[in-house]
């Protein structure tokens, strides 16, 4: 009886938080609108992507009254384009950043308790190569520190292998220069999915978010301080206002437009870098477990195995052309390419193996006389005379932390005019989906059960289980309920119409490019299905959002280029306009 009542409890809170975040869906996109232009707000948020998304829970936990507005669809520029892990950052040590490292490798464990399902433990392999990037004493020393810093303790703490042990690990390695490995821990995810997931908790603590509406004016006070910002909504090409107490800009590789807008650029400004990751059929690269291994040039880049691909990147190279399109070239993929062949005795990959690939940029603090692969990944606010607080830099794993520093700089700076006396900081305990999973053990027991029940409804692909758990957690139960009820004989078709029906009752699916990239991934994981099920979801989409003709033509074609982006190595970048 016990069990039953935990069960009921569970039921009750997870139908209160459901309702709650119905509010983060593109059907009630106009009366949060018609909210944002009434309310005088404690806080305006301009960007959508992780940190942003950060600062809005860390802010509307707190009792700020809090707005977020996003040009695009949420984490569609850097957090999206990220190589997915939320790690420690080891090789942060040989530059000796400490305080990074250390805060990045206790945030790990931090967030893969509040998303155990979407934050998934990681064993990677280093290894070690004559000439390579590190050596045997300095590897085991580094890992050591990497485990003291971050607090890793049993199974998790690092190992030191001799070659045979790292080739059993992984048959793939080339053996003419493999001296050993380091075996270590870290996690991997999938960044726009926790940033959605952040997203839909702000809004259930009453943050209005939304996406698609475009800040392209600041407005001032008669002492010149910047108090609102006026925003064009990309649905309907209507004009808005919105007022508030502080802003700030979380926007990534544009917040030095936004500072030159403020009139507030100086010369400590952005220093932009792009970060490349190939797509392969997981028989063209079947690694066992993530390896982090060397590049021709010193750099490091990984193989992670995801399912039923494997992706391997990131290159790290200066870029300033489009900040709105950025594309792979063919030098990135013959980068990346040629340090797979060398380190992996496999069938040699080519560019016809290549599914998929992303590109993004990292917006970086300049530092002079500095490579890309060495400036420095350190978050950095900016507070501008006229009050704009801007926050660039940082990495995905630090998110939560950079949220907490920009609202208590807001604090802050609104203590003495206000009087505002806040609580601490709860991010920290807050899980990022209801129901939540308290451990990993509880999500395995959970996809066993999950997988036992599709596998009665009909044939399944072996991954899919995995996917569906990863990507929704516990919410997987309301899109296999959804599933029952359309009539198609596919059993594919019906779980992703569910899970369209999904994104858009909560979490604001507002495009096709929304639903097979920002929400599923499908554009770079499982490109096949993307061009399988374009068509039904398209039809779905003009049935539940109304889309006109004209709508139509635009989704398709937008859809189309990001299909062609993803599959089509350029000779050079995209100019800006």
């Amino acid at each position: 009886m016990l069990v039953g009542k935990k069960q009921l409890k569970e039921q009750e809170r997870f139908k209160f938080t459901m309702e709650a975040i119905h509010t983060f869906s593109v059907l009630n996109r106009v009366a949060q609108l018609q909210k944002i232009e009434t309310v005088p707000y404690d806080l305006v948020i301009i960007g959508g992507g992780v940190t942003g998304a950060g600062i809005a829970l860390d802010a509307a936990s707190r009792g700020l009254k809090t707005c977020l507005v996003e040009k695009n669809d949420f984490a569609s520029g850097t957090s999206n384009k990220s190589t997915k892990l939320i790690h420690g950052g080891l090789r942060y040590l040989k530059q000796l950043e400490i305080g990074l490292v250390k805060e990045s490798g206790r945030e790990r464990a931090i967030v893969h308790k509040l998303a155990p399902h979407l934050v998934i433990p990681e064993k990677m392999l280093l290894p070690l190569t004559k000439n390579g990037t590190y050596g045997a004493l300095l590897t085991s020393i580094g890992l050591k520190v990497y485990d003291l810093l971050a607090n890793v303790e049993g199974d998790d703490r690092r190992k030191m292998l001799d070659k045979n042990e790292t080739l059993a690990l992984e048959p793939l390695l080339s053996e003419n220069t493999l001296l050993g490995g380091g075996y270590y821990s870290e996690y991997r995810t999938d960044d726009a999915r926790l940033t959605i997931e952040l997203l839909k908790t702000a809004s259930s603590y009453g943050a209005t978010i939304i996406n698609y509406a475009e800040m392209t004016g600041f407005q001032y006070s008669t002492k010149n301080k910047v108090n609102g910002i006026i925003c064009i909504d990309h649905n309907t090409d209507e004009t808005f206002e919105i007022k508030a107490k502080r802003l700030v800009s979380a926007t990534g590789p544009w917040v030095d437009l936004l500072r030159k807008k403020d009139g507030s650029l100086d010369k400590k400004h952005l220093y932009l870098t792009k970060g490349v990751h190939l797509v392969f059929p997981f028989q063209k690269l079947p690694v066992k477990q993530s390896i982090y291994f060397d590049a021709p040039d010193g750099r490091m880049l990984f193989a992670i195995p995801r399912g039923r691909i494997t992706y391997v990147g990131t290159t790290d190279t200066p870029y300033n052309n489009s900040l709105e399109r950025v594309v792979t070239t063919k030098n990135d993929v013959a980068y990346v390419i040629k340090a797979i062949n060398e380190t992996f005795k496999t069938s040699t990959v080519t560019e016809k193996d290549i599914e998929s690939t992303w590109a993004g940029l990292r917006p970086l603090i300049h530092e002079k006389s500095t490579s890309p692969s060495e400036v420095s990944r350190k978050d950095e606010i900016f507070v501008s005379e006229r009050g704009l607080i801007s926050i660039a830099g940082g990495k995905l794993t630090g998110y939560r932390k950079m949220a907490q520093r920009v609202i208590e700089k807001v604090l802050d700076t609104m203590k003495q005019k206000y009087k505002v006396d806040l609580k601490k900081s709860t991010t920290k305990n807050i899980s990022l989906t209801i129901p939540a999973f308290k451990t990993a053990a509880e999500v395995a027991i959970y996809k066993s059960e999950i997988n036992q029940r599709i596998k009665s409804l009909g044939v399944f692909d072996e991954f899919e289980v995995d996917y569906l758990i990863a990507t929704y957690g516990k919410q997987t139960e309301l899109i296999i309920e959804k599933s029952l009820k359309f009539q198609n004989t596919n059993l594919k078709e019906k779980f992703i119409r569910a899970e369209l029906w999904f994104c858009i009752t909560y979490e604001m699916v507002n495009s096709l490019t929304d639903f097979f990239v920002r929400r599923t991934g499908r554009l770079y994981f499982n490109i096949d299905s993307v061009i399988a099920f374009k068509s039904i979801i398209l039809e779905d989409c003009i049935q539940i959002l109304k889309w006109d003709e004209q709508r139509v033509d635009k989704e398709i074609t937008e859809l189309n280029v990001l299909i062609k982006d993803a599959t089509t190595f350029y000779e050079e970048e995209i100019k800006t306009q």
